[in-house]
């Protein structure tokens, strides 16, 4: 692996949280915890207002999302449960202050894909991603989408895909994620495609639109409006099946490419050192608010795939993700800066 990999993640988490995805905590939230010196009686959880940090701005996915399970959350605890939109950074600012904040379950973070990305790309963080916080669900995912102008030449992927071995090609990002996925994209069909860095997903729209720019890497939904009105089509998806909002989307492995998978996915997070039975208490009420038929509906309107990953196997997501992405970005001499 190369030091971009190695300065950043190390090979497993602390073992303790290896235990996180047990729920048999559940049993002890009549009971209490202790946390440093301090015991919190298990049944007042919640025991005063919630604030769920959303390190991006407001209006985008992940804000969509966080209000969505803060409105839920609220009317199932009788307790209040705030979005704080902090951004910056690319989600480093918001992500640092919750690494500070008491571990009481209180103070949450809601991130996306990019917060696993962050230390591949970004030299100095402050905070070590992999310690600093204790993971506690995958809410949902939706895949990157590679999008055309509607009246532009590509009616199919592999219409672009041939083209793009024949001819230099721009392809649009906004971010870590977008830049990497179309990263794989070339390395996956030895494409001649170039990436054109954009300082937001909409941007990118604008100029695929107005033809200046060839595609675009984004999200289902920077992208949907686009494709509702009309003037963007969703050629590629890179999941491993088609999406029903875009039925006649490709898989990257239907045109030929293989192992083209970027989700972007909602993680829900607290410090470190999170009591277990917190952190069982926050995943089991996030699975009881998200059965209700309506925000399933919600979250597939929106192209999200409601997932409810316990602890654990969140945790061995977010590392396969982060060591993906670091050896993507090793092929492709993209160093952190």
């Amino acid at each position: 692996m190369s030091r971009l990999h190695d300065g950043f993640f190390p090979n497993r988490w602390p073992t303790r949280r290896a235990a996180l995805g047990a729920l048999g905590g559940l049993a002890a939230w009549g009971g209490s915890c202790a946390v440093g010196a301090q015991a919190l009686p298990a049944t007042r959880f919640p025991g005063k207002p919630v604030t769920i940090v959303v390190p991006y701005s407001a209006g985008g996915g992940t804000d969509i999302v966080g209000r969505l399970m803060a409105q839920r959350l609220s009317q199932l605890w009788g307790q209040s449960v705030v979005v704080d939109n902090r951004t910056g950074a690319n989600g480093a600012i918001g992500s640092h202050h919750v690494a500070k904040a008491v571990p009481d379950g209180h103070t949450l973070l809601l991130v996306v894909g990019s917060h696993a990305i962050n230390p591949v790309l970004m030299k100095s963080l402050p905070y070590d991603t992999m310690r600093a916080f204790t993971p506690i669900t995958n809410i949902a995912t939706s895949p990157m989408v590679l999008v055309v102008a509607a009246d532009g030449p590509y009616r199919k992927l592999s219409e672009l895909i041939d083209a793009a071995r024949r001819q230099e090609m721009a392809v649009g990002y906004s971010e870590g994620q977008t830049r990497l996925t179309g990263e794989m994209i070339r390395q996956a069909g030895g494409l001649r495609m170039t990436g054109v860095a954009y300082k937001g997903g909409a941007p990118i729209m604008v100029d695929i639109i107005g033809g200046h720019l060839p595609a675009g890497v984004t999200s289902v939904l920077t992208a949907l409006p686009h494709v509702q009105s009309g003037k963007l089509r969703v050629l590629g998806v890179a999941a491993r099946q088609r999406m029903p909002l875009f039925p006649d989307a490709m898989t990257f492995a239907e045109a030929g490419l293989q192992g083209v998978e970027s989700l972007s996915w909602y993680g829900l997070f607290g410090p470190a050192g999170l009591p277990d039975w917190v952190t069982a208490r926050l995943h089991e009420d996030l699975r009881k608010v998200s059965a209700d038929p309506l925000v399933e509906r919600q979250m597939q309107e929106q192209g999200a795939h409601v997932e409810l990953t316990p602890p654990a196997e969140f945790l061995r997501f977010v590392e396969s993700e982060t060591g993906k992405w670091a050896q993507v970005a090793q092929r492709g001499g993209i160093r952190a800066e």
